[in-house]
């Protein structure tokens, strides 16, 4: 088997709206198309044996097991890689059920999909997936236990830590998006400014001088001692010396940590010799230069949890410990104790592996035993100084059991340090009594608090503290959201999404836009290049100015990595017509119209996807949302609009000249068309319906229709508002048009307006993109043919896999199909068909380009414009007899 391609999905997609985090896989499985599972000796069993766990696959079967009928039934290579890589990843910890696999045109080809939790762990399934199947065809041992180790090793380095995950995880329940900052646990909620940033468990409001005092837990004490907060008495010390003193002053039994220490590591407690203090001493000067020497408060370990200076949970905290049986041994005990299905490395599970380190050592020392000791049974033995869950220890929920007053003073003390989330650890007698007055005291307090504790508590009732959190970042009526238009079609995309978001600004709003001429914040361009995909859609999205992201979404970002943005609020569907058919396995116009859907199927319930009523691909999606539906047309007395308006629906129609639109019966004319300068006078059609799309998109936001009518009349098709789309340039005796034009859909509406304009001669100039069916060159050469009559034809710089003659050659069959009569000239470069074709435009001509580096044609033509040239000589041309090799073409005549 051959993995041909694999591309990983990270949004909405053309396999998924729902399950978003997908891989997938062009998989050739070759001579094994042959031979499904029942057909190859042995596979079944040997799969059955090794990975028994997919008996739990249901398949296509409602029942367990389901997929172990459809092996013996007989499926393909395709099918079972994919339950594979399923598997893997969950035997690994990730829990990943979503998949289906998908036969390609060639034939033994397939795309098996498959969901993942982390990306690198995905793409490893896959890979590994395939040799393991291979391995089980051929009855070759294999490692699986290699690959699922290695799967655990992704999991636990990529894995939210507890904290992170649960608040996370809160997110999702409540549909605010996030993404993650690379691999540690930086987390940026909601969308432009309405964003919030997690760190763990601190927030981008926490305040650093908190946070340092807390760290400084010396500070802190003077700090809570001076609010007449009870506090363990004591000092620091940075050499032997000074630990003496502090000793004989305030005596044993003592506790000795490090100033600024984390987790517990370099505490010891209940310190009652010299010779105790000194290793302590030194333990704790391996976490910090200075240590904390203070007395020794008895009673249970408790930690506070506040977040948003409200007290919201309360933990007791116990020490890692054994309970003896009279027969296992210290070792073995732990080892038992360690079995345990909740414990786990680090944080991977709600318990953490019981270490049998150098503090373990002591304590068992201090009670006179050893590894090999045996326990009384019933005996309890504390193996950490610290309770710590890090160091195995465990918890039990006392929320409600805390006294009032208790409760006040925790709440005291997160406003006097200054944490909007607070641990704070208490040590006490009775929780149910007040806290102080020979009834402990605190022992510190915490930035970036833990949760686990909390939220899987091994004694007592779990306490969402996410929840708060959430509360805290968007507090009832504050959105993570801004409102997201997104637009897609075969045409028309760049200038309905330049058209929206010109009327959004003209709104107030600062907005953020993606076209494929580059991203767009606040009116600057801060991105060049072809910027339709999933990337330059979270680069809009997160930028903390944008408050209304306008987000053109191409068919290659679609199929490339899936949408930016999980929902938007409002969808443009402008057309769907040919162009990049064959590629990526989307070889028909319905493969294409549902890629676009996808983007109106990530429309919000209660959102609106605008449809174009005249193009009936685009019109067929209709039956498919679950999201309102407006619909446009430059027919207002079609059967569809008038069917729409009479349920009350939407639309946007062209009616007497007018922009009009229909809410139900309800009728609003917004501008006549030939005072919105991007119609070009109501000629442009196809820009009418660019208008179209986005006046409904302005009416929907609500936007003043003042606003919306000056946002109309401003815009107007230029180099600055509309790069390389109907851009006019007048020169003495003749126009210059650039637009950007470039499949069969594109050039049928550049033919329509080109039909209208009076001229005496029309020269068009353009290029055939190589990585294109050579019947859609073929058909841009037909239409080249109808509407022009001089043919200037260059090369793009990069052919995509096709050759110079090759497109040539489709070019002219397509030419000559429609007119053997037309001039046609061949000049590899851009820069010098441009040149061309405006050194020999006649009177009253009218000149078209169609450039694919359209600011490079812009800036040529404005110093055209200004100086007047010689032309250069021309490589090939004239009625489609072209010169033998060696020769130079003459310029035809006009």
């Amino acid at each position: 088997m051959k993995i041909l391609d694999m591309q990983v999905m990270k949004g909405p997609n053309f396999w998924s709206n729902y399950r978003q985090r997908l891989v997938v896989m062009k998989l050739d499985i070759e001579e094994l198309e042959e031979y499904p599972s029942h057909m190859i000796s042995g596979f079944n069993a040997r799969l059955k044996k090794q990975m028994p766990s997919l008996y739990m696959h249901r398949c296509s079967y409602d029942f367990e097991g389901g997929f172990f009928v459809r092996l013996d039934e007989g499926t393909w290579m395709g099918h079972i890689v994919e339950h594979i890589a399923l598997e893997m990843q969950t035997l690994a910890g990730m829990d990943c059920g979503f998949g289906r696999t998908r036969s390609c045109r060639e034939p033994g080809v397939y795309k098996v999909i498959f969901e993942y939790c982390h990306e690198e762990a995905g793409r490893y399934a896959a890979r590994a997936a395939v040799r393991f199947a291979e391995a089980l065809v051929n009855n070759d041992s294999y490692n699986l236990q290699a690959d699922l180790d290695e799967l655990r090793r992704i999991q636990r380095r990529l894995a939210f830590g507890p904290s992170t995950g649960a608040i996370v995880a809160e997110a999702e329940k409540r549909g605010i998006p996030y993404r993650r900052v690379g691999e540690d646990s930086l987390v940026i909620f909601g969308q432009g400014k309405n964003q919030q940033k997690i760190r763990a468990t601190m927030t981008g409001n926490t305040s650093g001088i908190g946070v340092d005092t807390a760290c400084d837990k010396q500070e802190t004490k003077n700090l809570l001692s001076a609010a007449c907060i009870p506090v363990a008495e004591g000092g620091t010390a940075t050499s032997v010396s000074e630990l003496e003193n502090l000793v004989e002053r305030f005596g044993f039994p003592l506790v000795v940590k490090p100033l600024n220490g984390r987790h517990g590591k370099g505490v010891t407690t209940d310190i009652k010799t010299m010779e105790e203090a000194l290793r302590a001493f030194e333990a704790a000067r391996t976490v910090s230069r200075t240590v904390i020497v203070e007395r020794f408060l008895q009673g249970a370990d408790y930690r506070f949890l506040l977040i948003n200076y409200k007290l919201v949970a309360v933990a007791k905290r116990i020490p890692a410990f054994i309970t003896g049986n009279g027969t296992s041994s210290v070792k073995s005990l732990i080892a038992q104790a360690n079995r345990h299905p909740d414990r786990g490395e680090g944080h991977e599970k709600a318990l953490t592996l019981i270490d049998a380190d150098e503090i373990t050592q002591q304590i068992l020392e201090a009670h006179n035993l050893g590894m090999d000791s045996v326990l009384a049974a019933g005996e309890v033995l504390h193996l950490k100084y610290t309770a710590n869950l890090s160091t195995g220890g465990v918890s039990m929920d006392v929320t409600s059991r805390v006294h009032p007053f208790t409760v006040h003073m925790a709440e005291r003390i997160a406003r006097i340090v200054g944490l909007d989330i607070c641990g704070i650890d208490v040590i006490a007698e009775d929780i149910t009594q007040p806290l102080g007055k020979n009834n402990g005291g605190v022992v510190e307090v915490n930035a970036s608090p833990g949760f686990r504790m909390h939220q899987q508590p091994y004694y007592g009732q779990a306490v969402n503290v996410a929840a708060p959190v959430l509360d805290m970042l968007y507090p009832e009526g504050k959105s993570a959201r801004i409102p997201i238009v997104a637009v897609t079609g075969t045409n028309g995309k760049t200038t309905t999404t330049r058209l929206v978001a010109h009327m959004a600004a003209y709104a107030g709003h600062n907005v953020g836009f993606t076209t494929s001429d580059g991203i767009y914040i606040g009116g600057e361009r801060i991105e060049v290049g072809d910027c339709t995909g999933y990337l330059s859609t979270r680069t809009v999205l997160s930028d903390p100015d944008v408050d209304f992201a306008v987000l053109e979404c191409a068919r290659g970002g679609i199929l490339r990595s899936g949408l930016g943005f999980d929902h938007c609020n409002i969808s443009i569907i402008t057309n769907v017509t040919e162009d990049h058919l064959g590629l990526k396995d989307i070889h028909s116009l319905a493969d294409l119209a549902r890629v676009k859907e996808v983007v109106a199927r990530s429309t919000f319930d209660n959102g609106y996807t605008i449809l174009n009523a005249d193009d009936d691909r685009v019109y067929g999606m209709m039956k498919n949302m679950s999201c309102n539906v407006a619909l446009f047309s430059r027919n207002c007395d079609c059967e569809r609009i008038l069917t729409h308006r009479e349920k009350g629906g939407l639309v946007a129609v062209e009616e007497d000249g007018w922009l009009t639109i229909y809410d139900g019966d309800e009728r609003l004319r917004l501008l006549p068309l030939n005072e919105i300068p991007l119609s070009l006078g109501g000629t442009a059609g196809c820009m009418i319906y660019n208008i179209m799309g986005a006046a409904l998109a302005g009416i929907l936001q609500r936007f003043p229709l003042e606003v919306l009518r000056e946002a109309l009349r401003s815009f107007v098709p230029s180099p600055e508002m509309t790069p390389g789309r109907f851009n006019m340039f007048e020169f003495p005796d003749f126009r210059v048009m650039i637009d950007y034009a470039h499949n069969p859909g594109g050039f049928e509406r550049l033919k329509e307006f080109l039909d209208v304009r009076r001229c005496s001669e029309k020269i068009g100039v353009f290029s055939a993109t190589g990585d294109r069916r050579d019947q859609d060159i073929q058909n841009i050469g037909r239409y080249a043919a109808a509407m022009f009559d001089l043919i200037v034809v260059f090369f793009d710089e990069n052919l995509r896999g096709n050759t110079q003659e090759h497109i040539r050659a489709m070019l002219e069959e397509g030419i000559r199909s429609v007119n053997t009569g037309v001039d046609v000239v061949f000049i590899p470069e851009q820069h010098k068909a441009v040149e061309f074709a405006v050194s020999i435009a006649s009177k009253d001509s009218f000149v078209t380009l169609l450039p694919y580096k359209v600011e490079d044609c812009i800036q040529q033509v404005n110093k055209l414009k200004d100086d007047r040239f010689d032309g250069p000589q021309v490589f090939f041309s004239t009625r489609l007899e072209l010169p033998g090799p060696g020769m130079m073409a003459q310029k035809p005549s006009a």
